[in-house]
């Protein structure tokens, strides 16, 4: 016996060892098959060629202006010299080590296989995958305190939560753009006890656009303000001619100044860019306003604080109207989907495979996509979110009823099956009271996905607070933002504690 399995074990390679890593070096794998390691074969031909493939690609978009395989190579070496390098020798070392692999299971009859050529293409597919994904540490780094301010917002956002009644103090001065010929505005009046603020010059020229969309600055102006509160913030705001009021932005920053214990300030700013639309006539003047907003009276709810408990609530709702819909549309679909219901007849398997495609099919399309494709039916709002999570409401919990239902005690069905009972009497009898249990488990796990997806395709217009949460961010008002982002953290808590308690109790 012994000498037989040796015999076994002498015949599993198909060729020599050498012609076994020659196959390999011509096609890689290749010596594995022929040594009867079909399976590591066809991983490494897998593995080693969808390396090469991603590299030719990756050094062809680097060098993508050159010609020929050569020149793109030597462009993209010279662009990014440590990735062609390190994925060049990564390559060759795959390719060299799954010769020597091939030779050496083939000598070893299978015996001796190393997984260091895996590491080695596992190291590969990281540092495509680093290049791919553009990871630069550098800007992770140096951006981190330029976010520690707007996140500082996002999670201390309660002066937007509550406000009080404000008071302005302000004053402005005229700005012409562009000088002409006629005298510039003159610089305002003062009175006695008002705030005062004067310009210089009260003519210039707006920032532009080059052709790279970069920005050129525009005429500096010198800002020398009185009469306000004393050590108090200003902010500085900018009027356009046909109305339009917003703050001033200078390195991403709003400008604003603290005045002395006078009530004085001087500042330097650059005039904005604005877009003037070419039907407006006449000479174009600005106004650059300085404003004081104290808060007087007792605190109340913001509107972004209102806004939020509205829209919060209207997630909830539209997480448990889809489950509710998921739920009932699923159920028959499960039985349907059901391998061990549906092995009857070439009929019944046939309408088994055609829902489980439909259902994979259903479910690989994220809610996003769905809510998309529901805005163009039923237009913004949360009816198109409710749609988009109760068709994939439906194919998940299909999925999951139906496997529910596949992994049941046999014993039961045929115990009633023997009775002579109809499909539909084992089905009550036999299948939905092993079904309950895991049906209530999938079911609120199911709202809590649901709820939290709906913050999600708020972000395309699908309603919920998701929708809130993007017009924020899009503003950049990060502190009002910052609320959204509390309900959603405290109303996902909840949810999970209360779906344990429900599980706990009754599954």
């Amino acid at each position: 016996m012994a000498t037989r399995l040796a015999q076994q074990e002498l015949r599993s390679s198909l060729v020599p060892a050498p012609v076994a890593g020659l196959a390999s070096l011509v096609i890689p794998g290749l010596g594995q098959i022929l040594a009867r390691q079909l399976q590591r074969g066809l991983i490494l031909l897998g593995s080693i060629v969808s390396i090469a493939g991603l590299g030719l690609w990756r050094i062809h978009t680097l060098g993508r202006q050159q010609t020929g395989f050569w020149a793109r190579y030597a462009r993209a070496l010279d662009r990014q010299p440590g990735f062609v390098a390190l994925l060049s020798v990564g390559v060759l070392t795959a390719w060299l080590w799954n010769v020597w692999d091939a030779y050496s299971t083939a000598r070893s009859h299978g015996q001796k296989r190393s997984i260091g050529i895996f590491a080695v293409i596992l190291l590969v597919f990281f540092v495509l995958g680093w290049q791919i994904g553009e990871i630069n540490l550098y800007t992770l780094g140096s951006g981190l305190p330029k976010a520690a301010e707007p996140l500082s917002r996002v999670l201390w956002p309660w002066s937007a939560a509550f406000v009080r009644e404000t008071e302005t103090l302000s004053a402005s001065a005229s700005v012409l753009s562009p000088c002409d010929e006629a005298p510039p505005p003159p610089p305002p009046e003062e009175t006695s006890g008002q705030p005062y603020l004067i310009a210089d010059p009260t003519c210039g020229e707006l920032s532009t656009l080059d052709d790279e969309n970069k920005v050129v600055p525009g005429t500096r102006l010198h800002l020398e303000a009185r009469g306000f509160a004393p050590e108090t913030e200003t902010q500085i705001w900018w009027l356009d001619p046909i109305g339009n009021a917003f703050r001033l932005r200078e390195s991403g920053q709003y400008v604003s100044i603290m005045t002395d214990d006078e009530g004085s300030f001087s500042l330097d700013i650059t005039m904005p860019y604005r877009l003037i639309p070419p039907s407006s006539v006449g000479r174009m003047i600005h106004t650059v306003e300085a404003r004081q907003v104290s808060p007087v009276g007792r605190l109340k709810p913001g509107d972004p604080l209102v806004f939020s408990i509205e829209r919060m609530i209207e997630t909830i709702m539209m997480g448990m109207v889809a489950t509710f819909f998921g739920i009932l549309l699923s159920i028959p679909v499960s039985f349907l989907a059901a391998r061990n219901l549906m092995s009857g007849s070439w009929v019944t398997v046939a309408i088994y495979y055609v829902t489980r495609t439909i259902l994979n099919i259903i479910r690989s399309i994220e809610p996003m996509i769905w809510a998309i494709i529901a805005l163009i039916v039923v237009g913004l709002g949360p009816f198109a979110g409710i749609l988009a999570l109760t068709v994939h409401s439906v194919a998940a919990l299909g999925k999951l009823y139906s496997e529910a239902i596949e992994s049941i005690d046999p014993g039961p069905i045929e115990a009633i099956q023997a009775t002579g009972a109809t499909r539909l009497q084992t089905i009550v009898y036999g299948v939905i009271p092993q079904m309950i249990p895991p049906f209530v488990s999938f079911s609120i796990y199911r709202w809590d996905i649901n709820v939290r997806m709906s913050t999600v395709i708020g972000l395309v217009g699908g309603g919920g607070i998701g929708f809130l949460l993007i017009q924020y961010i899009r503003l950049l008002d990060y502190r009002a933002a910052g609320i959204p982002v509390w309900f959603i953290a405290i109303t996902v808590a909840i949810l999970d504690y209360v779906s344990a308690e429900i599980r706990r109790r009754f599954v």
